[in-house]
């Protein structure tokens, strides 16, 4: 009796040092301007919005992927100045502590009585699952420009979280994942929220 007794115990214990992956789908929201026939092809070059920091490690990370994904709906990337049109991209990131949906003990009371007498019992749950990881909280933002005159052609918003014990805690895989979902079927229905996973 003991031994079956201790076995769900045991499973608790090895299931204690496990901690959960979190990965939301990315949240898209597309506008289409009122050219959008010069979108998806010609000349483009990908800099940083203003008031971004263009020249650190993180945002070379996606700089690529947005370039990358330019090129795959139909333009061509140019590195130096004189294209015909300008992505702009700004990224925002967040990291905080995954919320715990309840305490780590609760304590249950129940009790019955009956011709047979009553009874009282008391249970506890202890969640060993340990301390949550942080979530990382990510918005990408592309502006698309026409160069010369400035006029905003097309703009896209996707948000995206993911937990730091997920394989998107690299820059790298969160900006391939964010900008492949903001250029899925571009340019998209303007205005319209969709959810890519």
């Amino acid at each position: 009796m003991t031994r079956f007794a201790l076995a769900p115990f045991a499973a608790a214990l090895l299931l204690a040092g496990c901690t959960q992956t979190f990965v939301s789908p990315v949240s898209v929201t597309r506008f289409v301007g009122e050219a959008p026939a010069r979108l998806g092809q010609g000349t483009i070059m990908v800099r940083a919005a203003p008031g971004t920091p263009g020249d650190t490690l993180e945002f070379a990370a996606w700089r690529q992927a947005v370039a990358t994904e330019l090129a795959r709906v139909g333009y061509q990337v140019a590195e130096g100045e004189g294209a015909a049109q300008v992505a702009e991209v700004r990224i925002a990131r967040a990291v905080g502590e995954q919320a715990r949906s309840r305490g780590p003990v609760s304590v249950g009371v129940g009790g019955s009585t009956g011709s047979y007498g009553s009874g009282l019992g008391v249970g506890i749950g202890l969640d060993l699952s340990g301390p949550r990881p942080s979530v990382a909280e990510t918005q990408l933002g592309v502006i698309i420009r026409d160069t010369a005159t400035g006029q905003a052609l097309w703009e896209g918003r996707a948000e995206f979280s993911a937990s730091a014990n997920s394989k998107y805690a690299d820059r790298s895989a969160a900006a391939a994942k964010m900008a492949g979902a903001l250029f899925a079927g571009f340019p998209g229905e303007s205005g319209e929220t969709i959810e890519v996973r």
